[in-house]
Formats: structure tokens, C-alpha cells, sequence
């Protein structure tokens, strides 16, 4: 049998779920969570460009189109497969240079119930833009004018804001009103846009522009750099030039794990993607395989396998520099078998860490016919980030700063330059030695979550992509509460109780449980081509030729 048609066959093409989604098969693809950012992704690739070509067009412009989400002022985490081997790029930002403890603590005191959730206290440098750009530098075939100008266009003539993008704007403008330039760029007639209402950002146009011109150089060392600075200074906040300059984002390798016969990766730490390999790693040493697809054992395995995974990664995990344990020690085989007995089918449990030995966001996934894969996630943190806007310049600064701590025995402990613990989480599945997979799904500390109960469907109950995407989902917090979407059967949630945990019905899928992306090669690069999935819990779209 050929690797085509075994690949193709691997699938249950029906999809069980209620769904307004049908999967989408094409040699050149891409799947965003906007369908303007999808159509300008697409676009790229007609005129000849590559799937890295799409992905920062499609990024560009979905930073326009979904600035509840992300904009120029977020971060950004890609994985790229080459047709040969694996890159990984870390575009999270750094902390300004003066954050440290003590100054949190003499602005708001020892309670870190105190500190910020928005604000120029929480805004990290930027790394969105030089992650294009290093993208680019390495991999792009088309001009980077080229692939900015429908951004541009978006951002200068203006869109029709489509309803899930919309819902999210209204619930943050009460939130966010009267934080320094926000009202003047997403609020100007004093309210969130309808549904359909044509809505322009001309100031990002102007700063796009530029960004085309000098590369991404100007947003970190020229007129974009001086302006965000002289905000900063004049809001009270300490982000400086010297600290955009000195910003440079992080080539990497993914780390990985193996499972069901293809292994997962993921960005390694400052990011939480950690989490989904420990969980899998986990996993492998139960009887989850043999269990049927949608049972009580099947969601509580998975379920109690996360907290785990959880437990490690929030005691753990940092800017590398600062982590006491390596990402290779959390993965130790011995040590998840070791895990994994922990675990009891029976019944809930609350999880502490382990010892291992020592030593608002957008997602978009692109594949193009000579077999380059792009994962790519871009975040402003929570909706709308810090809420402060750069007059005249539309650059919406991030707030994920938040994520730091003030603990300085953790090693996430808020530092000046360093990278803040990441929720914002790329992936990239590798089977027999090639790409199979690009996929991602937003959504805070479900993107971990999303992963794990996206892919084993896929490749223990041979769910197809977009029926994988359309599943009822649940979702851990902390403690025994967990939240269940409301697809989830009652009688699956009565026994998920019954063994322990404190149910809670999710009524906001947007927000709860998040939303994925996810484009699968069929066969061989450039003959069958990819099939791919877009989640309907947002607006977005998967289209290709």
C-alpha cells in the first residue's frame, strides 16, 4: 500500500458532531482565525510566494482585522518545517529594564493581589514584528512590501468586523475605556463597531508602512521605537528605546514527544507547550487506547494526565535562563512512568509538582505544494492587551507582562530582560521522519488542553481534522473544577462528577474553550496535497487551491 493512500485512509471522514464546517482539501492552504487574514495568506501563495510568505501576510493582517486578539504590539511563536528539518522561533518580548521586585513593590506594595492587570506595568517589549521579520529573513520568496500590503489596505481603507471579533470588542470596551489612546483608535464613535460596520485604523497603516519599508527595523530603532518610548515616558511607564533596540527574538529547537507513533513539538520553555508533552508522555503509560472515544475513562484520564502536566509546568517554567530544571529532565521517561502512577481511574485528585531529576490570541497554520508547514501564533495576552494604544501610530501593546510573579524563590519572578512564563503555544506533528501536521488552538491555559484532546482523536479514535475541531471540550483550572462546553453529554458529566470533580458548564466557547486551526498532509508534498480545519467557535476560515 502506498504512503498516500495509507495516509488518507487514516481518517473517519463522518463527523459525529453538530458542525457548520466541512474539512478543506487543497496542495496550497492555510486556516486562520479571520477570513480576511486567511484570504491574504492565500493571496501570497497565487502570486508564487511560499507557506512562510502566507503566514506573515496572514499575520499582518489579522492584527488588523482581530485587534481584540493580538496587534502591532503582540508577541509571536512559529514553527516551521522546511521540507527538511524543523526551526523554531521564540518572538516573546522581554521585560523592561528597570522591573525588578522592588519596583513593583514600591509602586503597589508587597500584595501581588495589587499589581496591574493592564496598563504600562504590564506591557513587555513587542517581539510580533521582528518575528516577521526574522521569518522572512530566513525563509520568505516574496518582497516583505509585498506581504504587508493587504494589512495595509485593511488597516488604511478599512473592514467590515465580522461577529465573533465583534462580541469580543464590545465586552472589552467597558473594560478598557479611558486607558491612554485606546478610545481615540477602537472606540472612536465611543462604542464597539456593530456587526458589519466598516471600522478603519488609519495610524497602523502609517506604522505598517513603515514596518514594510525598513524591514520591522523601525518599529525597534526608529520613528515607531521613539514614539512608543516617549508614550511609555509620558504615561508613567519605563519601557524604553534602549530596550526596544536591544530586542532581538530567539531561534530555537522544538522539544518533543512521542506518541501513538508520531511525536508532538512545541516551542520549547518560556512557553507552556511543555504541557501537552508532558501530559502525552503521561498518557502513553495508561490504557487511554483502549478506551472508548468520549467515555468517562476517556475525558478522565486526560483530564487527571493535564493536572499533572500542570502541576510541573507552573512550578517550573520560565525564561530557560532562570529554570531551575531543563525541559529535557520534565520529559524524562522514568519520570512521567513515575507520574502516570499517580493516577487513578477512579477518581479525581489535586496534584502538586513533582522532582524531576535536576541538571486575546490568533492562530494560523499554512502549507504550500513543495511541502514548507508554518505554524504560527501571535498574542496581545488578554483582549485588547494593556488597553494603551500609541496615538497616532495604532501600535495596541501587549499586557503579558501580567504573567510574570514576584516570588523571588520561582523562577518566573519578574526580572529586568527577561522572557515571562507564555501561554501562547505553536505545534507541529512529525510522523516517520516528515511534517504531518501544523496546528494550534488560542485560548490561555487551554491551548495545552486544546492540544492534547484535539490530537488524540485524531490519532487514537481516527477522528478527521475538522471533527476533531468540532468536539465538545472540557477544561481544567485548578483544583477539582473543571468546566465542561455545553456539547459535553450530561450523562458523561454526571459520572465525571461522580468520580470527583466539581463540574461547571462553560457558556462562552470563544472564551472558555478556545479555538483551533489545524492542516494535515495527506501524502506526498505536491500530489495529494493537505486537508484542513477551521474551528467555528470563531470567525474564521480554511481555503486554499
Amino acid at each position: 500500500m502506498s504512503h498516500t493512500t495509507s495516509t488518507s485512509n487514516r481518517f473517519d471522514w463522518t463527523n459525529p458532531y453538530p458542525s457548520t464546517r466541512t474539512p478543506v482539501f487543497a496542495r496550497n492552504i492555510v486556516a486562520t482565525s479571520q477570513p480576511l487574514a486567511a484570504s491574504a495568506a492565500l493571496a501570497m501563495m497565487r502570486r508564487g510566494g511560499n507557506a512562510i510568505d502566507a503566514a506573515i501576510a496572514g499575520a499582518a493582517a489579522i492584527s488588523v482585522t482581530e485587534p481584540c486578539s493580538n496587534g502591532l504590539g503582540s508577541d509571536n511563536f512559529a514553527i516551521v518545517w522546511d521540507g527538511t528539518r524543523l526551526h523554531g522561533l521564540n518572538g516573546s518580548g522581554t521585560a523592561p529594564s528597570t522591573w525588578t521586585p522592588q519596583y513593583f513593590h514600591r509602586r503597589y506594595g508587597t500584595d501581588p493581589a495589587a499589581r496591574p492587570m493592564r496598563g504600562w506595568d504590564t506591557v513587555t517589549v513587542p517581539g510580533a514584528v521582528a518575528g516577521w521579520s526574522a521569518l522572512h529573513q530566513r525563509f520568505g520568496r516574496l518582497r516583505f512590501e509585498e506581504l504587508l500590503a493587504p494589512a495595509i489596505e485593511y488597516a488604511e481603507r478599512g473592514f467590515a468586523v465580522s461577529p465573533i471579533t465583534q462580541d469580543k470588542w464590545q465586552r472589552a470596551a467597558p473594560l478598557l475605556a479611558g486607558l491612554a489612546g485606546f478610545d481615540q483608535h477602537f472606540l472612536p464613535r465611543g462604542r464597539a463597531p456593530q456587526v458589519g460596520e466598516h471600522f478603519v485604523l488609519a495610524g497602523a497603516a502609517h506604522t505598517l508602512k513603515r514596518i514594510a519599508e525598513s524591514g520591522g527595523e523601525d518599529f525597534y530603532r526608529g520613528q515607531i521605537a521613539e514614539a512608543i518610548a516617549s508614550f511609555a515616558r509620558d504615561g508613567g511607564g519605563t519601557l524604553s528605546l534602549a530596550d526596544l533596540d536591544q530586542y532581538r527574538p530567539v531561534w530555537v529547537d522544538p522539544i518533543s514527544q512521542p506518541f501513538a507513533g508520531s511525536e508532538l513539538h512545541e516551542i520549547p520553555p518560556n512557553g507552556q507547550g511543555i504541557a501537552a508533552l508532558i501530559c502525552l508522555g503521561i498518557l502513553a503509560h495508561t490504557e487511554l487506547a483502549d478506551c472508548p472515544v468520549d467515555s468517562a475513562d476517556w475525558h478522565h484520564l486526560m483530564i487527571e494526565a493535564m493536572k499533572l502536566a500542570f502541576a510541573d509546568v507552573y512550578a517550573q517554567v520560565a525564561d530557560p535562563s532562570a529554570m531551575r530544571v531543563t525541559a529535557a529532565q520534565m520529559l524524562e521517561p522514568g519520570y512521567l512512568q513515575q507520574r502516570a502512577r499517580l493516577l487513578d481511574r477512579s477518581r479525581a485528585q489535586v496534584f502538586g509538582p513533582g522532582s524531576p531529576d535536576r541538571g486575546g490570541t490568533i492562530y494560523l497554520a499554512a502549507a504550500d505544494a513543495g511541502g514548507m508547514m508554518v505554524s504560527l501564533i501571535q498574542s496581545n495576552y488578554m483582549g485588547f492587551g494593556s488597553g494603551i494604544v500609541v496615538p497616532g501610530f495604532g501600535v495596541s501593546l501587549q499586557n503579558r507582562g501580567f504573567a510574570f510573579g514576584l516570588d523571588p524563590d520561582h523562577p518566573n519572578c519578574v526580572g529586568p530582560g527577561k522572557r515571562p512564563f507564555h501561554t501562547i503555544i505553536p505545534a507541529l506533528l512529525m510522523r516517520d521522519g516528515a511534517a504531518q501536521m501544523s496546528f494550534g488552538l488560542m485560548g490561555g491555559n487551554m491551548q495545552p488542553q486544546g492540544h492534547v484532546q484535539t490530537l488524540t482523536r485524531m490519532l487514537l479514535a481516527r477522528q478527521q481534522p475538522q471533527a476533531a475541531c468540532d468536539a465538545p471540550r472540557w477544561k481544567w483550572n485548578c483544583g477539582l473544577d473543571l468546566e465542561l462546553e455545553s456539547g459535553m453529554p450530561l450523562a458523561i458529566a454526571a459520572e465525571l462528577e461522580r468520580r470527583g470533580h466539581r463540574i461547571v458548564r462553560g457558556d462562552d466557547s470563544y472564551m472558555d474553550f478556545g479555538a483551533g486551526q489545524m492542516i494535515w498532509r495527506l501524502g506526498d508534498p505536491g500530489i495529494d496535497g493537505y486537508v484542513a480545519a477551521s474551528d467555528s467557535r470563531r470567525d474564521g476560515q480554511a481555503c486554499g487551491f
